[in-house]
This record gives C-alpha cells, sequence and structure tokens, in this order.
C-alpha cells in the first residue's frame, strides 16, 4: 500500500509534466473505455430488440392453422405476412375473434384490432400519409398506433389488422401472444457470431494496443524515476508497484470518464439513428458484466502493463540511469505469426485446390484463432523486422539524413511498435471486414431486371386470379404445377409443368425458341442439369379441380418436341426437362390442385415491385407472396451488419489514429534531448525533420506491407471457410493500397510539426 501512495505523490509533485502526461493518459484511457463500451452494448442491444419481438409473437401465426401448443378451440386466428416495402420488412398481423373469451392483446396495444380497424407503427402511420396505395395492404381505419414496447425499434413497419374469422380461413389458432424466441430476430445467431469476430479483430485488437499504449506514455522519463527510486533502496516489488498506481489511476479515471463519454453517445446516436439501425436509449445501457469489464477490466490491464514496464528499472537500474543500449529483440516474437500465417496459408490452399472444409464448426475454432494469432505477430514481429532492416539499410547508406534514422531505430527497435501498430492493424482489420462484407454480399438477393412473385394456386380462386394477371405492373404469368404422386407409392418419379400459352411464356423468358401454340414442348435451359424423369413417351397424371369441387384427371405425355428457354429471374423459374402444357389441354374451368403455384413477372425496380405488391393486396391482402430472390428479412439483417461494421471500422479508425498521435508525441517528446544535442552538433532542421519522418515511415511501411498481405490471406481463408461462391477478391486491392500509402503519407506529414525550432540545452542536462 505504500508503494501505491508514493507512486500518486510522485504523480502530483513530479510538476506540470507529469500531470500533463497524465492528463493524456486520463483522456486515451477515456476514448479507449468509450469504444469497448459501444462495442459491449451491440449484443445487449440487439437482445433487447429480439425480446420485444417474441413478447408479441402469435403463438400459432403460422398461417396453415397447424399448431401444436393450443387446441382447436382457440378463442382467435391470427395470419402473419412478411412483405418488403423496398428494402426494409413490412410485417402485417392479421387477427380475428373467434371466441367469446377475450383474447390479451400483445405490448403495445391498448385492444386488439376489430374487423375493419387497423393499429400501425409511428413510421408506418408517417409512411402511409405519403403513399397512399400502401392502404391496400393494411385494410381498415386507422384507430391507434404501437407503443415502444411492442416494436423492436422506432423505424420499424409494423402493423396489427383486424379481420374477420371468414377472411383468416388458413389462419393459425391463436391463444394469446408470446413466444420463447423471435421468429425472426434481428440478427441470426449464426450472423452474430460472424459479427462478434469481426468486431474483435477490428475493434477490440486495436484497443488493448491503444490501451498499453496510453499505460507507457514517457516510458523513458519514467523508467529513470523508477531506476532512481530502486537504486534508493525500494525493492524491485516495490518500484513496480510504484510505476502501476500511476497507470492504473490514470486507467480508473479514463474508465468512469469513458462511460461517461458512452452514455452520452448512446443517448445521441439512438434518437438520430445510424443508416438502417436504430434502437432506443434504454436498450445501450450496459449490463453489469460490461460495467465490470470497464472498470475493472481496463485498470487490470493498466496494472499489468506498468508492472511490465518497470520490470527493466527494477531489475537493472544503472543500465537505466546511464542509458545503457537495449538488448535486441527476441526472435519469440515471431511465434505467433508462424502458426497463424500457417492456418490461412493452409485454407488458401485447399480453396485454390478445390479441397473446401466442410467442418464447419472446427474451422469456426480454427479461423478466429488465426486471425487472433496474426494480427499479435504483426505486433510483435514489428521491433523484430524494423531492426533488421534499419541495420542492413545503415550498413550501406550514404545519406546523413536516413543513416541516423537507421541508426536510432536499430537501438530502439521498440519505439516503431508504439508509433506503428495502430495504423498497422487498423489496414490489417480492413481487408478482415472487407470479406466479412463480400460473404454477407452473396445472400440471396435480387440483382436480376425482372421480379418474380409466387403464389399457392389453392389460396386464389379462379375469379382472383384473373384479377390477379391484370395488376398494373405485371408484365406475364403462368401456372407451375407437379404432376400427381400417389401417397405411400415407392415410385416418386414426378414432372414439373408449367401451363402456358407461347404469348404467355414469351412474357415470362428472355429466350422463347421453337414454340408452337397448342402443341406440348419439353423446356431446354442451357447449363442445367435435365430432369431424368422427363423422357418422351412417359405418361404423368394431373389432378385437376373446378371452382364446383369436380375433379377429373389428365395424363400427359412428354413430347419429343423442345423448346429453348432461358428467363431473366434470381433462379430458373423451371428445371431443364420441364413440359409446357397448352391451358387448351385442360378441359375449361378446370386447374391442377397438387403443389400448383401461380407466378407474376414485372420489372425489379422498387417502385414496380411495390406497385405489384400494393396491386396484390388490393385482390386480397392476405395472400402469401413470395418474392423470388428478395428475402426482406434477410436483407435487413444484411443493412443491420453492414451499419454495425461500419460502426466497428469507425471506431478501429479512432483507436488507430489515436494511439498513432499519442505514440507519435509521446516519442518526438522523449527524444527531445538527442534532437537537441544533434542541433547543438550543427545538424540543419531540414536534416532532423527528415530523420524524424523516415524514423516513423519505415517501420510503419513494413507494418502496412505485412497487414496488407497477411490481411488479403486471412480474408480468403475466411471466405474459403464460409462456404460461398467468392474465394479469392481482387477487386478491394487497389482500395486497400490506397489506404496504406494515405497511412504513409499522414505519418509522415504528422512527425514533420514535432522538430521545434528553438534549441533548449536544458534538455540534455543530466539528470
Amino acid at each position: 500500500m505504500k508503494e501505491l501512495l508514493l507512486g500518486l505523490r510522485l504523480l502530483l509533485g513530479s510538476g506540470r509534466g507529469a500531470r500533463t502526461r497524465f492528463l493524456l493518459m486520463v483522456v486515451g484511457s477515456a476514448i479507449g473505455v468509450c469504444c469497448l463500451a459501444v462495442v459491449l452494448a451491440i449484443p445487449g442491444i440487439l437482445a433487447a430488440q429480439d425480446a420485444r419481438k417474441a413478447a408479441r409473437e402469435p403463438d400459432c401465426s403460422n398461417g396453415r392453422g397447424s399448431c401444436t401448443s393450443t387446441a382447436r378451440g382457440a378463442p382467435g386466428l391470427a395470419l402473419t405476412r412478411l412483405d418488403p416495402y423496398g428494402s426494409e420488412p413490412l410485417t402485417r398481423i392479421f387477427v380475428a375473434q373467434t371466441g367469446a373469451a377475450p383474447i390479451t392483446p400483445p405490448p403495445g396495444l391498448p385492444e386488439l384490432p376489430g374487423p375493419g380497424e387497423v393499429f400501425v407503427s409511428p413510421r408506418l402511420h408517417e409512411l402511409l400519409n405519403r403513399d397512399p396505395g400502401l392502404s391496400r395492404l393494411l385494410p381498415g381505419d386507422e384507430v391507434g398506433l404501437i407503443s415502444a414496447q411492442g416494436l423492436a425499434q422506432p423505424d420499424e413497419l409494423y402493423a396489427y389488422v383486424g379481420a374477420t374469422p371468414e377472411e383468416l380461413k388458413g389462419g393459425g389458432h391463436l391463444s394469446e401472444f408470446g413466444w420463447k424466441y423471435a421468429r425472426f430476430p434481428t440478427v441470426e445467431p449464426s450472423t452474430l457470431d460472424i459479427l462478434r469476430f469481426t468486431l474483435a479483430g477490428v475493434v477490440l485488437l486495436p484497443l488493448a494496443v491503444f490501451l498499453s499504449v496510453c499505460a507507457r506514455l514517457s516510458a523513458a522519463s519514467r523508467m529513470r524515476r523508477l531506476a532512481a527510486l530502486r537504486l534508493l533502496g525500494l525493492s524491485t516489488k516495490g518500484t513496480q508497484r510504484v510505476n502501476a498506481a500511476e497507470t492504473v489511476a490514470a486507467a480508473l479515471l479514463g474508465a468512469v470518464l469513458g462511460l461517461g463519454a458512452y452514455w452520452v453517445v448512446n443517448q445521441l446516436v439512438a434518437r438520430m439513428g445510424l443508416p438502417g439501425f436504430k434502437w432506443y436509449p434504454a436498450d445501450g445501457a450496459l449490463t453489469g458484466t460490461a460495467l465490470l469489464v470497464c472498470l475493472v477490466g481496463c485498470p487490470a490491464l493498466a496494472w499489468f502493463v506498468g508492472r511490465v514496464g518497470a520490470k527493466k528499472a527494477a531489475a537493472n537500474p544503472l543500465a537505466v540511469r546511464r542509458s545503457a543500449v537495449e538488448k535486441p529483440p527476441r526472435l519469440w516474437g515471431l511465434l505467433p505469426l508462424v502458426p497463424g500465417l500457417g492456418i490461412v496459408i493452409g485454407y488458401c490452399v485447399a480453396g485454390a485446390t478445390g479441397n473446401v472444409p466442410t467442418d464447419t464448426s472446427f474451422s469456426a475454432i480454427l479461423m478466429p484463432l488465426a486471425v487472433v494469432l496474426v494480427g499479435t505477430g504483426l505486433v510483435l514481429s514489428l521491433p523484430i523486422l524494423s531492426r533488421a532492416l534499419a541495420r542492413t539499410v545503415a550498413r550501406v547508406t550514404s545519406s546523413l539524413s536516413l543513416g541516423l534514422a537507421m541508426r536510432r531505430n536499430e537501438v530502439e527497435p521498440g519505439g516503431a511498435l508504439r508509433v506503428a501498430t495502430g495504423l498497422v492493424l487498423l489496414v490489417y482489420a480492413a481487408s478482415l471486414t472487407q470479406g466479412v462484407l463480400i460473404e454477407l454480399n452473396q445472400v440471396s438477393k435480387n440483382t436480376s431486371p425482372v421480379q418474380l412473385y409466387t403464389m399457392a394456386l389453392d389460396d386464389v380462386p379462379a375469379n382472383k386470379e384473373r384479377v390477379l394477371t391484370k395488376v398494373p405492373g405485371v408484365r406475364g404469368h403462368a401456372i407451375q404445377a407437379q404432376s400427381w404422386t400417389e401417397p405411400g407409392s415407392e415410385v416418386l418419379t414426378s414432372i414439373s409443368a408449367v401451363i402456358a400459352t407461347c404469348g404467355q411464356l414469351r412474357r415470362m423468358a428472355s429466350l422463347v425458341e421453337n414454340c408452337v401454340d397448342g402443341r406440348p414442348a419439353r423446356l431446354m435451359v442451357q447449363g442445367h442439369t435435365y430432369d431424368e424423369a422427363s423422357k418422351p413417351g412417359n405418361r404423368f397424371p394431373f389432378h385437376l379441380r373446378n371452382s364446383e369441387g369436380e375433379r377429373r384427371v389428365v395424363n400427359v405425355e412428354v413430347p419429343r418436341q423442345t423448346i429453348k428457354y432461358h428467363d431473366d429471374t434470381a433462379a430458373q423459374m423451371v428445371s431443364s426437362g420441364a413440359v409446357l402444357i397448352p391451358p387448351s389441354l385442360f378441359p375449361a374451368g378446370f386447374r391442377p390442385e397438387d403443389r400448383a403455384t401461380l407466378k407474376l413477372l414485372s420489372s425489379a425496380a422498387p417502385e414496380a415491385v411495390r406497385s405489384v405488391l400494393e396491386g396484390i393486396a388490393g385482390v386480397d391482402p392476405t395472400i402469401e407472396v413470395d418474392t423470388d430472390g428478395v428475402d426482406a428479412a434477410a436483407l435487413q439483417q444484411i443493412t443491420v451488419i453492414k451499419t454495425l461494421l461500419a460502426v466497428g471500422m469507425i471506431l478501429g479508425l479512432i483507436i488507430g489514429v489515436a494511439a498513432y498521435l499519442v505514440a507519435a508525441t509521446d516519442r518526438a517528446v522523449e527524444r527531445r534531448p538527442q534532437v537537441t544535442a544533434l542541433a547543438l552538433l550543427g545538424a540543419r532542421p531540414r536534416t532532423l525533420r527528415a530523420v524524424q519522418v523516415t524514423q516513423v515511415v519505415l517501420p510503419l511501411a513494413i507494418g502496412l506491407v505485412l497487414a496488407v498481405v497477411t490481411g488479403k490471406m486471412a480474408e480468403s481463408s475466411y471466405l474459403v471457410t464460409g462456404g460461398g461462391a467468392v474465394f479469392w477478391d481482387g477487386d478491394g486491392l487497389p482500395l486497400l493500397l490506397a489506404s496504406a500509402l494515405g497511412v504513409v503519407v499522414v505519418a509522415a506529414l504528422g512527425a514533420l510539426p514535432l522538430i521545434g525550432r528553438r534549441i533548449d540545452p536544458e534538455l540534455i542536462r543530466r539528470d
């Protein structure tokens, strides 16, 4: 305890310079803790949103009438419809009361809406005023707004629509609201693992380095002071505790200030929102565990760094007081880099040779481990590589500036570690983030020029079918069906059929050759696997039914005639070998009844898609429409993930730049005696500036080259383990190189003002 008090007394009584250094340490720790709090708050925000989603889930709203938790005597019906509104999901819950017992309304509603009544979220209320066509999706009169307790986030598009039991014949039996999990979570657990992995590399690893840099401010002068205390009789452990007292006090005060700064940031950003992601301020409140990590973890890291930093002064105080030459860094610093690179190289080779790993659970452990090992290896290898290169260049150069800079880096390789680490890790993390974004962009979304809409034919009566095909924006339609397969039969072969005229088919596809009206034919799709069951001469039954319920069976023989076919949908609408059946082949008024769907086609322009969906809702708002290639919930998740990754990159940029500024400024202040001595010996300011820039730029350039190479390798290995279609990404390399070059330029410019014009001989006075 005496050593801790001594450390605090030395802090308060060591002059203005020591107090300024302490203030910088506090500010740096506050920035780091604020960034750490942001990262720790993200899972809590997502969990709070999912909890509110689960609390409002209709227990049997699967829309198919099946329920395992309630009996058919449930007092209500519910039907959930999720549709895309642009790139956002629009959720509609249709509810109908069927029994005398009242149903407890979901959170956010004072009561359930009756037939013809609608409760909407505030954002949806604003959109209804701007887009009148949206009201066709929400039939009824608006009677109120959903409060915050019933919404995942303030900008959510959500509505409860009252209906009659006759309108919800296909709805699930509803007894109450609330489920143990959210049907459509804000971020899927597997995607959340990707987010945690990326934020750990982008933010937490540079953050640990930054906090260590802040705890090591003015290391040289502090070591000389600690060495003096050791020579005066203070014990080895006592010397380490004295140094740790200052760093812990700064870290603890910085942690408190950082948490206060996070509270302000959370209140402001939650109200303004981020692109595609908003939350309520209460959701961003830190948990007890997160507070413990910030208030205990950061001071504990400072204590460790402080004790390690004082080890040299405690063990060999005379060498510190006499400014003895530092020992060269040990080669053990390369140890983490070797296995890390071995893992990523192994995955890259596996991807290049086509042996993509299939054990995703093993890769989920090995890949993050490789990323951490490579990142740690980058940090620890910088002094070794910087010293080796500096020694080599100093031997062969004839330039005074370059020679002085290289000799300084040779005798003080640890300076490269402090100055360059933050920016090197920033570039390394940027490459990893790019790989994550590439993998997320492979999620199914419509990139084709057309949009396909699929509806179960059983849900669309014949009279509504005719109206749906004439909805404004629809430019083609067809019916797709499967031949009948007898239940329990050992023979399960069937064929797919498209029921349309040649004119309908041409409006659905970009390539239709050899089509003759009234004649069946096989559709041949180039590049697609042919259906083995579709052999000329084979016969398959199709079960038909009309609006009166009469049934018939028509046997269709696979024809020899073929049609070259190709459409522009996100996935080919039909498989190769499907049979085109003219509608005239079936009796008038009869339609397929087994696994048949109605397909509509429109332009993929957002306005056209919105118009078609509104037109379909105008015919029947309860129809379930599958928008091929557009998963509204998945696209919303991708938007959230991209926004959070952008937040992580911004935090990483702040940490990287702050680490550079703190370390470069501190190093320049420490080197003032050497610079003053060189100036008194006749060195010109231009030479000194060139020396300072070279000292900073050279180790930084080495680190950046390593960061780009290892980052691209780690990115490629991550894509290989992700199982997507893209393994190698060369498009992002120019941007990464440009970013690295920009970092070097900024670092060089930042080093120029650190050489003052005034010579102060007092700086070279011996202590």
